[in-house]
Formats: structure tokens, C-alpha cells, sequence
């Protein structure tokens, strides 16, 4: 790990690529220009999010790789890499019907119980009980599944398609693009079962999401913008589920938007989500997807600083009010974006401050993203003692 946080950025891109890749081969790959992949290569500048993204899913790796804050497979901690094969065996083994537990498998409500808790350890942070939780779930549900009829295997393929859902989100959070579109696939498989538009609704609101991850942020946008088509909402007289769905989606249509630096679909997109927002006067939970007031605003945030309308995203920032029940990866999230555009303002100790609390609440998740690196690195031209102190205490690598 010391030895790969050592390097530069530029030297990092340069390994991951090999013999086998040219530097035109890389552009070819990301999209992005020769002399922008040589530029990086050669330290000659900052990298977008969105320039890192790209190069991430190029050469098969995560962000965090790229920015030294974890070495090639070797950067999540030991309990981590054992969730993580065991989500892996869950999806993997549940998709071919292979269980073999003792007794009969657990009963639609102890499920049902279950995957309460797992959204709950999603929205924490807890990869490695939400591993052992969607085990549970997805294996015995499939076999529970197997032998329901009517109103029992509707619930339970609503059950499952959450499950494989939250395991999907959870395997890109940790780099495994691969897993999480197969996670994905069962779920997309499960959601007929239901019958329930809005599982529908919520499955491509997560593929949306994985899109935005891996780059693919046209195809993002299409998604999201699609769905909330099937699902568009009468304001005057929708089901409240209904409105946290399309809210959500539109939300998610709006980031992919600004991602491209489209801030006149960003601002449409975002308007629809405000509206669902207003029309629901609190925040929600439908399917484990949370959507209401705060969730527009914070994301309204990171809309405004992804095109880089920092003095506007602090200004929004200032009139936000965090609820005790927003969920951690949430608020983390959101923080993210207000330390970027704090660093951005000049705000330098507060950029750091913030950061340092999103590393101290959520120290394992905060090693999977993307922004730590690009928020340390421009702290560093400021100070990079101070940026070393941030690392010790947050126990994430900053510097290249």
C-alpha cells in the first residue's frame, strides 16, 4: 500500500495500462483525447471526477486505485474482501438454486424481516453485515420461491428483487463492476414475479446509477429518463410511492446530466424532482430507495458542483438542514460535494474539516470514493502537512 500511494497519479494510470494498452488505446477506451491521457500520464494537471471515472472503468479498476488510496486488490480491508465473497457466492449460487441448508427455509415475514436489516446496513455502510444478511435473504428466498404460489411469491420476488438490488449497489461501491451487473440481472429476473411497476421503476433507478459509476453516462441519463416516463406521476393525485420513485429517478437523471456538463437538462430534470419533492413535504422510503425534500436538496448540491457552480452550491449548502434520519452514506455523500466546493472557494480548513468528518463516520466507505483523492490533492498545493494529518486521522492515503 505505501509503496503504490508513493506514486504519482500520472506514474499509477501508466502501470495500470501496461505494455498491452497504448496511450492511444486508453483515450480510444475512455472517450477522452490523446493529449488529455498524456497529460495525466505526466502529472500535467488536475483530472476531472468524470476524466477518473472514465479512466477507472478503462483499465478495470476503481477510482480509488488510480488516486493511491488503495493498491491493486489489496486496498479493502481483510473483513471487507470476505464480504465481498460472500455476496459474490450469495448471488452467484442463489441464481443457480443452490441451497443446502438445514431445514425448511425461512418464511416470507422472517424474510421480509431481513431485508429490512439489510437495507439498513446498506444506508450504514456495513458491507460486512449487509453481506451476511443478503445471504440469507437470497438464498433461502430463492428456495422459499420456489415452492410459493400467488400473493406469497409476488412479496417475494418483491423481496428478492430489492435484495439483489442493495447487493448490486454494494459491489460497485467496492469497485466489482461485474458482480453488480449480475446481482442486477437476478433482480431484473425477480421483479416480473411482483407485478409492481414501481420494482420495476427502482431496478433501473439502480442500473442508472451503475451506469453513472462505470462512466456511461449517456446511457445513465437514458435510463433514468425512461423509467420516469412509465411511471410519470399526476401530482394532484399520486401515490405517494409513486412520487418517491419518479423523484428519485429524476434526481438521478439530473446528476448524469450535469456529468456531462448539460446544465439546461440538469435544471429540467431537477425541477420535475423538486416538484415531487414539494408534492411530498417529507422525506420517504419505498423499496429502500429514500427520496423527499433533503434528498433533492443535497443533490441539488452536488448538481451545482458538478458544474461547477461552487459559489451556488454553498449557497444551497447554507440552507440545507440535515435531518437526524438522513441515512449515513447519504449525508457522506453529500458532504463530499460540499468539501469539493468549499476547496474550491478558497475555504481550505473547512474543506478539510468536513472531510476529515466524512472519514471518521464512514471510514470504509470513504476509501471506495472517488472524491477524497481529487479534494486531498488540491488541499495539497495549499498545504500538504495538513493533508498528511487528514490521511493519519482518516486513515485514507491523499497524497499521490
Amino acid at each position: 500500500m505505501s509503496d503504490w500511494s508513493d506514486l504519482t497519479t500520472g506514474k499509477r494510470i501508466k502501470h495500470l495500462r501496461g505494455s498491452d494498452l497504448t496511450q492511444q488505446g486508453l483515450a480510444d477506451a475512455t472517450g477522452l483525447s490523446l493529449a488529455l491521457v498524456q497529460k495525466a500520464e505526466q502529472d500535467r494537471g488536475d483530472l476531472s471526477v468524470g476524466s477518473l471515472l472514465k479512466l477507472a472503468h478503462a483499465l478495470n479498476t476503481d477510482v480509488s486505485v488510480i488516486l493511491g488510496q488503495q493498491a491493486p486488490r489489496r486496498g479493502m480491508s481483510r473483513d471487507t474482501r470476505a464480504a465481498l465473497r460472500r455476496l459474490s457466492d450469495a448471488v452467484h449460487d442463489s441464481a443457480l438454486g443452490d441451497w443446502n441448508g438445514v431445514g425448511e427455509p425461512g418464511t416470507l415475514s422472517e424474510l421480509e424481516a431481513v431485508h429490512e436489516r439489510v437495507s439498513a446496513a446498506y444506508w450504514r455502510g456495513d458491507f460486512v453485515q449487509l453481506s451476511e444478511l443478503v445471504a440469507k435473504v437470497v438464498l433461502e428466498g430463492r428456495a422459499r420461491y420456489a415452492q410459493a404460489t400467488g400473493h406469497e411469491r409476488e412479496r417475494l420476488g418483491a423481496v428478492l428483487t430489492s435484495s439483489y438490488q442493495f447487493a448490486s449497489s454494494t459491489a460497485m461501491l467496492l469497485g466489482q463492476r461485474d458482480l453488480a451487473l449480475s446481482a442486477l440481472t437476478s433482480a431484473r429476473h425477480m421483479e416480473d414475479a411482483s407485478s409492481d411497476p414501481l420494482l420495476a421503476a427502482v431496478t433501473d433507478s439502480t442500473l442508472s446509477w451503475l451506469h453513472l459509476r462505470g462512466a456511461k453516462v449517456t446511457q445513465a441519463v437514458a435510463v433514468a429518463e425512461r423509467a420516469a416516463s412509465r411511471i410519470e406521476p399526476s401530482f394532484s393525485k399520486s401515490p405517494r410511492p409513486q412520487l418517491v420513485v419518479y423523484g428519485r429517478l429524476m434526481t438521478g437523471a439530473a446528476v448524469a446530466a450535469s456529468r456531462q456538463g448539460d446544465a439546461a437538462s440538469a435544471d429540467d430534470y431537477l425541477s420535475h424532482a423538486h416538484a415531487a419533492a414539494a408534492r411530498l413535504g417529507r422525506d420517504e422510503v419505498v423499496y429502500g430507495t429514500h427520496f423527499g425534500p433533503t434528498f433533492a436538496n443535497t443533490e441539488a448540491v452536488g448538481i451545482a458542483v458538478a458544474l461547477g457552480n461552487y459559489g451556488k452550491a454553498l449557497k444551497l449548502a447554507s440552507r440545507t438542514e440535515l435531518p437526524r434520519s438522513m441515512p449515513k452514506l447519504s449525508r457522506n455523500r453529500y458532504k463530499l460535494d460540499v468539501a469539493l466546493a468549499q476547496c474550491a472557494a478558497g475555504l481550505h480548513d473547512q474543506a478539510g474539516n468536513t472531510l476529515i468528518e466524512v472519514g471518521l463516520d464512514a471510514p470504509e466507505w470513504v476509501k471506495h470514493q472517488a472524491l477524497p483523492g481529487v479534494i486531498g490533492k488540491r488541499l495539497a498545493k495549499v498545504s500538504t502537512a495538513r493533508v498528511r494529518r487528514i490521511s493519519d486521522v482518516i486513515g485514507v492515503s491523499l497524497l499521490a
